[in-house]
């Protein structure tokens, strides 16, 4: 497995400390009452919307892109949401790192996860595809609490928060994986265990491929998804984790098993699991990180999306 941070004296250096000084408001923050943290949490997205101008015009792009019949008001609306979502991310990082586990499964609800006991049983390795939802943290613990599984991450460059991201997110699950580690994920998979995967990034050119996404016919989009499915044999099973519009919580939504995908290229796989990530991201559309651009990889001698 792969090799996690752990805690030196290093990380106390001073170059730190204002690290450590946002750590220590977040938690105080995430000790709030969680009707409070909302609040607080949606008010800081729309004010981080006026500081983020450059992520503001990516994500109308990005819905502009993926929904070119959409109305300029809806898209604004759906731009302001996000950008609560944005806000509410930051607290529900907090809250996964630092909550107990009673809290969390006092604001989860959980549906779904019948099928999953029944390839348990059948001891089939599971690739859980996650979504990048601004709720990521909380979609991780939240899962993390109902069944233990195996993170992939990419190591964050500051070592403070890469040791509390994954201190946190080992709060309840098994082990962590670096993202390159192919190896490691298949082996995994192979023995039966839940391996949590986000194929909806653009990675860049290299093991990607050209399919569409919504209304965009060339999105680069990762082959991970093929190899992996295709070397361990391992059941897809795509999940939610969503905040209730009501303010109320979240709810975290397993979709059916997928255990015989098609797998027949590179290309048919990542336009499947596309269209996947489509009705998730359906779910919950203001929830999804639109401030990614997504589609800055362009086939040789395309221009800028951007």
């Amino acid at each position: 497995m792969t090799h996690l941070p752990k805690f030196s004296a290093a990380l106390l250096h001073p170059r730190y400390w204002l690290t450590w000084l946002g750590i220590g408001a977040l938690w105080l923050m995430v000790q709030l009452p969680y009707p409070v943290i909302y609040r607080v949490g949606t008010s800081m997205g729309r004010l981080s919307m006026r500081l983020m101008k450059r992520r503001a015009r990516i994500a109308y792009r990005n819905l502009e892109l993926c929904f070119p019949d959409m109305s300029e008001t809806e898209r604004h609306q759906r731009v302001v949401k996000n950008f609560e979502s944005v806000g509410m991310g930051l607290m529900e990082t907090g809250m996964a790192w630092f909550w107990s586990d009673r809290r969390i499964a006092r604001w989860t609800t959980v549906t779904g996860f019948e099928p999953l006991r029944e390839l348990e049983a059948q001891k089939k390795g599971i690739l859980l595809i996650g979504v990048h939802f601004l709720t990521l943290e909380m979609g991780a613990r939240m899962f993390g609490l109902n069944w233990p599984g195996i993170g992939v991450y990419r190591p964050n460059d500051n070592p403070v928060l890469d040791l509390l991201q994954t201190w946190g997110r080992l709060r309840s699950n098994k082990d962590m994986l670096d993202r390159k580690d192919l190896k490691g994920m298949v082996r995994a998979l192979k023995n039966g265990d839940v391996v949590w995967y986000a194929p909806d990034h653009d990675y860049g050119p290299r093991s990607s491929v050209f399919v569409p996404f919504f209304a965009v016919e060339q999105a680069a989009t990762t082959t991970g998804t093929w190899m992996l499915a295709k070397m361990s044999k391992a059941c897809v099973v795509p999940f939610v984790p969503r905040r209730r519009a009501d303010g109320k919580g979240y709810e975290l939504i397993m979709l059916p098993p997928e255990c015989s995908p098609p797998l027949d290229d590179a290309e048919t796989t990542a336009a499947w699991m596309n269209h996947v990530v489509e009705q998730c991201i359906l779910m919950a559309p203001e929830q999804y990180m639109w401030l990614h651009r997504r589609f800055k990889t362009r086939p040789e001698g395309v221009p800028s999306r951007y």
